[in-house]
């Protein structure tokens, strides 16, 4: 817990200093997001989760993925967490990962890509966030011995730029004959849908993370703004609305955290991503996360009104990635299809039981 509370005041400190919400919003150009990075990379927050062996601070999923809870209170715009999913799971692999800005994927159920027998890779990724701003991508890729875990430079694939809700990027990536620059088999514990339990969770923390920080904004308001003569949170329709907000933070917190903790515990025991009780922890987390973060939004709007929607509000920024990140790494109505097949495949009688280990 104490390294856990370290490892998360030095990001918010580092974010505070150089990524603050309003200074950015104010900022005339990107400057800001240079000397971000030069602090992510010089505090060591990029490596966190690569293994100690392999350069990386080596602090584990748990401590790592806390990270982005703070990055989403900032409503960090920078691929933090696909870089420091890409140190574990290059790490994880036993592969050294490269300086610089790494993208992570597959990032949705429709992506394929495919390590050939040459050692080429070729594939599309529909949706790699960051994927313009980055150097390499680190992916998963199967082939003809399995799945494998494949590094590759971005400036050998073809990038269409797209953006999401947020206006940041999430582009189509087209890989033809690409040469990694290093494959490696995949642990047994992995299976294809690995990366995109990691992302999911990634996503959940930083969701309630934002989420934190709107219930935080919207509570400041209520309590300064007046109405009728009086402060707007004396009237029972403010304070049940703000009541409602903070349960949804609340649970989004409670479920995200839980997904980490799974992650780190179950896997630490020798668990594969294939394991039910690792696959509802993050599933629900997403699943639940996403739901609050529309909820949570529509809350804090109706509570700011109009002022809350401006381009100029900490309030807008926050609320924009939150919902956009409610489609990365599969979006709500993906992840609820498979946890009903997970519950399905065991039956009626190990649900239970299921939940009660949680």
């Amino acid at each position: 817990m104490q390294n856990d509370d370290l490892v998360a005041s030095s990001a918010r400190r580092l974010f505070a200093d150089v990524a603050d919400i309003q200074t950015v919003v104010a900022a005339k150009d990107t400057g800001w997001k240079d000397r971000l990075w030069a602090g992510i990379e010089e505090t060591g927050l990029n490596v966190a989760a690569l293994p100690e062996e392999l350069g990386g601070a080596g602090l584990g999923l748990h401590d790592s993925l806390g990270v982005l809870r703070v990055a989403g209170q900032a409503a960090l715009a920078t691929p933090l967490a696909e870089t420091l999913l890409a140190g574990w799971m290059l790490g994880a692999a036993g592969l050294e990962m490269p300086a610089g800005k790494i993208a992570f994927g597959p990032s949705s159920f429709s992506d394929d890509v495919t390590l050939h027998a040459d050692g080429t890779v070729s594939g599309r990724v529909a949706r790699l966030a960051f994927a313009r701003e980055c150097t390499h991508a680190a992916l998963l890729a199967q082939g003809p011995d399995g799945l494998s875990v494949v590094l590759i430079a971005l400036d050998g694939a073809s990038i269409e730029p797209k953006s999401n809700l947020a206006y940041e990027p999430v582009d189509r990536v087209t890989f033809s004959k690409c040469r990694p620059v290093a494959p490696r088999r995949a642990p047994a514990t992995f299976t294809a849908d690995t990366a995109l339990l990691m992302g999911a969770a990634a996503r959940s923390l930083q969701i309630a993370g934002a989420l934190e920080k709107m219930l935080a904004l919207t509570t400041d308001y209520v309590m300064q703004r007046r109405a009728f003569e009086r402060l707007i949170s004396g009237f029972q329709s403010v304070q049940h609305s703000v009541a409602q907000l903070a349960g949804e933070v609340a649970v989004s917190v409670s479920a995200a955290r839980s997904a980490a903790d799974a992650l780190e515990g179950l896997l630490k025991e020798g668990r594969g991503f294939d394991d039910p009780e690792l696959r509802l922890e993050v599933i629900s987390a997403k699943i639940r996360t996403a739901a609050a973060a529309q909820k949570g939004a529509a809350i804090a709007h109706q509570l700011h009104g109009a002022i809350g929607v401006t381009r100029e509000h900490v309030l807008h920024r926050l609320t924009l990635r939150a919902l956009a990140w409610r489609d990365d790494y599969g979006n709500e109505s993906q992840w609820r299809e498979r946890l009903g097949q997970l519950v399905c495949e065991r039956g009626p009688e190990a649900l239970w039981p299921l939940l009660a280990t949680r």
